[in-house]
């Protein structure tokens, strides 16, 4: 029994879904997004909450529906509010600037990084060492973090490199003399 899908999802104000078939779509002030559930699983709209079932007691249709309703609640989040994801940069001359549509970085490298910011994605630098990753979609935020924190690896002897806000790097000792 899957302990997350038994719990319908809140439809908050402002917030309106559609279920035609196996496709959910949510609209909102942040946009529009749409999934398509499993077949081993349904979605409805029942008083103001989208509620998930599974279609059959079979092993796999019980994990489809935790996840299909944990994706429908991140559309409904996603839409209403957004999703934020912070990246700190450490390291001595390590500094991040955003310019029209792209994102330089300087990370130490013998050449600047121009990283091309995506169309459904919004990025900010209030500092030069730190970088705010917004958008509608939770995936593609988490996705954007990635390959941005994937160009220079938090290293654990001096910190260096871009970690998120969140993260604790855990640092080992240098050299013994």
């Amino acid at each position: 029994m899957s302990r997350v899908g038994k719990h319908p999802v809140a439809i908050p104000q402002g917030v309106t879904v559609d279920v035609a078939g196996q496709t959910v779509t949510a609209k909102g002030k942040n946009g529009t997004l749409k999934l398509v559930v499993g077949s081993e699983v349904e979605a409805a709209v029942q008083d103001g909450k989208v509620v998930v079932t599974p279609r059959n007691e079979t092993k796999r249709a019980r994990m489809q529906w935790g996840t299909a309703r944990a994706l429908v609640n991140n559309m409904v989040s996603g839409v209403s509010t957004g999703f934020t994801v912070g990246l700190e940069i450490n390291g001595v001359g390590y500094r991040a600037a955003v310019q029209g549509k792209t994102l330089n970085l300087q990370l130490g490298f013998s050449h600047e990084i121009n990283f091309p910011i995506p169309a459904d994605i919004k990025i900010t630098c209030e500092k030069p060492t730190s970088i705010q990753i917004a958008a509608v979609d939770r995936q593609r935020v988490g996705e954007v973090a990635a390959k941005l924190r994937s160009m220079r690896n938090p290293e654990p002897y001096k910190g260096k490199g871009i970690k998120y806000t969140t993260e604790t790097i855990r640092r080992k000792e240098g050299k013994k003399k």
